[in-house]
């Protein structure tokens, strides 16, 4: 009798554990979705594997928080599932949500920061896109090591965070994404540039800073290469480049630009007035893009030396002081 008491014991502790066996097994290999629409998962950094297993069962992505904790642990041993932010839109196993936590396959964000922007002006269209503060890219653009080998006597990142649209995961770090826009500028400034840099005995700091004052004069691809041409010959004549940008950009670093240039601020001797001070400014005063950078080193063959802003998407250029300050009536003074 007690043998078979025993038996009995045995035989239901067997189809318990087979019960559980399946049901774990089913847990873990049968899709499964507790929504009826697409559901988005925020993993951030440094999460323990219990509260993203939470996480996941309360979005209801997986059905136990527990099995997936155990399984995770049992069959991913020393792996880690990657931070990130995440849309689910159809049923899925534990080991396929897993397996798209382990490849980081996360949501990614098009983040376009057009040419011509300053790295602050950059930090901010970065924190209202990405989750990300102003503050911490502006640190990490502070890091400027990464272009030493290109620009030895640059500070900072400015004028090498190259403009582009980048997809990019929303939790993307600083310092990762500026490695990304740094090696896009080195890709664009390709070797063929560097050999026309070299043949016109600029370095590439003198020409990312001649890209960037082009950048900021004008959007019309076709204008570039003529202001380009006008500022080389100004250089050429070792007159003033008197490039109102310039100032903009020197006093916006001192704090001191109020949206308008007066009298008091054309002279403000900032580092970066050109109207003071002959030659290139100390530094760039925007991130150019390809466009700009060609147009630095390929000018134009012209004779102006001057150009005054016509409406908004086109100059009209000068050959000499008396046809410029005619320009200057008629576009400006309207007279």
């Amino acid at each position: 009798m007690k043998k078979k008491i025993l038996l009995l014991g045995l035989i239901a502790i067997l189809i318990v554990c087979a019960a559980l066996f399946i049901a774990v097994k089913t847990k873990i290999t049968e899709p499964f979705q507790a929504y009826d629409q697409e559901v988005t998962v925020i993993i951030k950094p440094g999460t323990s594997i219990q509260k993203i297993a939470a996480q996941l069962a309360t979005a209801g992505v997986i059905s136990d928080a527990r099995v997936f904790s155990w399984y995770f642990r049992l069959a991913y041993r020393g792996q880690t599932l990657k931070a990130g932010e995440y849309i689910f839109t159809e049923p899925l196993s534990m080991r396929g949500v897993i397996e798209i936590l382990l490849s980081g396959r996360g949501v990614l964000i098009r983040l376009t920061l057009k040419e011509g922007l300053t790295m602050r002006e950059m930090s901010r269209v970065i924190a209202d896109v990405l989750v990300m503060n102003a503050e911490d890219f502006l640190l990490a653009a502070g890091n400027f090591m990464l272009i030493a080998d290109l620009d030895p006597e640059a500070s900072d990142l400015e004028g090498y965070l190259f403009p582009d649209t980048y997809l990019v995961g929303r939790q993307i770090s600083p310092a990762a994404l500026i490695e990304t826009m740094i090696a896009n500028f080195r890709r664009n400034f390709s070797q063929d540039l560097s050999w026309r840099a070299h043949e016109m005995g600029f370095s590439i700091r003198k020409t990312v800073i001649l890209a960037s004052l082009i950048e900021k004069e004008t959007a019309s691809r076709q204008e570039r290469f003529t202001v380009s041409s006008v500022f080389h010959n100004r250089l050429r004549k070792k007159m003033l480049l008197d490039c109102d940008p310039t100032i903009i950009y020197g006093l916006e670093r001192e704090g001191l630009y109020r949206g308008r240039l007066g009298w008091a601020e054309l002279k403000h001797p900032t580092p970066y007035n050109t109207r003071l001070y002959r030659g290139l400014p100390p530094g760039p005063i925007a991130n150019p893009g390809l466009a700009s950078l060609e147009a630095a080193l390929f000018p134009e063959t012209t004779d102006y030396l001057y150009f005054v802003k016509k409406d908004a998407t086109s100059h009209y250029f000068s050959r000499t002081l008396r046809e410029h300050n005619a320009a200057v009536r008629k576009y400006i003074l309207k007279k």
